[in-house]
């Protein structure tokens, strides 16, 4: 076998690699082969596929038992890309001492990559199974805080993939 820093060189070519001959039959028995393979299609407006819990859908702050667990420290708005998130603090009488007053994520600025879930201390950001998002104004499309709560009870399978995978 060749090693991969040998170039080929047009000269070392036998006839038929110079006629190509038989890369278009290796192309030819791929295609074949594809054709009789079973197929599959999925009626998607009406039958909606369920990600799996690695997917990375729409980002979602989490609730325990009715109480946010952001501590508003500003580490997901800092490290995004791509601006989309914003926060901004107050002062709680409960066990934490700050949540976030305002927390926004302008949807249509989110590239999806996962930074803010990745760098939340509290695991108070996760990028939840939620694949639809369809806006028909700039206004639709800035998430606050009563769009962008959800509990833990629905997050429960990225929770727990997160938990294992990190």
């Amino acid at each position: 076998m060749d090693s991969p820093d040998k170039i080929i060189r047009k000269k070392d070519l036998s006839f038929l690699q110079k006629m190509y001959i038989p890369e278009i039959l290796k192309g030819l028995r791929m295609t074949i082969t594809q054709m009789f393979k079973p197929t599959f299609t999925v009626q998607y407006p009406e039958v909606r596929f369920k990600p799996e819990s690695s997917f990375r859908g729409r980002p979602v702050l989490v609730t325990e038992n009715g109480v946010e667990r952001c501590v508003a420290c500003g580490l997901c708005a800092r490290v995004c890309p791509a601006l989309a998130i914003e926060v901004q603090a107050s002062e709680t009488e409960l066990e934490k001492e700050r949540y976030p007053i305002k927390f926004e994520i302008n949807m249509v600025r989110c590239i999806f990559c996962g930074f803010c879930e990745e760098v939340c201390p509290e695991e108070a950001i996760v990028m939840s199974n939620e694949y639809l998002l369809a806006f028909s104004s700039q206004e639709e499309a800035l998430f606050g805080k009563e769009k962008l709560l959800k509990s833990t009870e629905e997050l429960k399978d990225r929770l727990e993939y997160l938990r294992n995978n990190r």
